[in-house]
């Protein structure tokens, strides 16, 4: 039976991720968390194979919750859900370690698939999001987030947090001048001066809601 772990700050997300996993036999869920923190310790405590994480969360983000189990080596494989149909898919959400990606306007049987494949250790890409890396090819448009580096875009989403440096440093296990480095430098590629700017940039390609609920000023 394989072991599903369930990360989104909505409630009724969670329970209809759960409702549909658990219609299948060979598929159970054995842990939930509203927020990435605490689904970061259910995750080092229980280690089930698969985790579906949401990317938008308040706190910790998606993205710093996958990081810190491949940093961590924990067996769980993790499959993000993004709301990508409003923009491009950045292609370092491909790398920081997730091994599936779908959206959150996917059918039922596509987050089955998704937890099936995984588990047994594949890739798993929804295809709205295979698309936008498609189209994002053949038209050499892709995300402006396709020129930061894995950790530039963690720290990028830490900022639009509202989250001081010292705090970011303290989670990334950096200082914080080398974290001020990381953020001058996403701030020069991005081409922006502002993290209220980045966070409008991150609302264009889906990587958050909306900037007026995430950045504290």
């Amino acid at each position: 039976m394989i072991q599903v772990a369930i990360v989104d700050d909505h409630e009724l997300v969670r329970t209809g991720f759960r409702m549909i996993l658990e219609q299948h036999a060979d598929l159970r869920v054995c842990a939930e968390a509203g927020n990435a923190e605490d689904g970061l310790r259910l995750i080092r405590s229980l280690k089930p194979q698969v985790a579906v994480v949401d990317v938008h969360m308040p706190g910790m983000s998606g993205i710093e919750l996958t990081e810190r189990v491949r940093r961590a080596e924990l067996p769980t494989r993790i499959v993000v859900v993004t709301v990508v149909d409003g923009g491009r898919f950045p292609r370092r959400l491909m790398e920081v370690g997730a091994s599936g990606y779908m959206t959150k306007s996917c059918h039922a049987d596509e987050l089955v698939t998704a937890v099936r494949q995984v588990a047994m250790g594949r890739r798993y890409l929804a295809p709205a999001v295979a698309q936008q890396l498609a189209l994002a090819t053949i038209d050499g448009t892709g995300s402006p987030f396709d020129a930061l580096s894995s950790r530039e875009l963690e720290v990028a989403m830490m900022l639009v947090h509202g989250k001081p440096l010292t705090v970011i440093g303290e989670q990334l296990n950096l200082s914080p001048k080398t974290v001020s480095t990381y953020k001058q430098r996403l701030m020069e590629k991005l081409r922006i001066e502002h993290v209220l700017s980045l966070a409008h940039l991150m609302t264009l390609h889906g990587l958050i809601d909306s900037p007026n609920h995430q950045v504290r000023l």
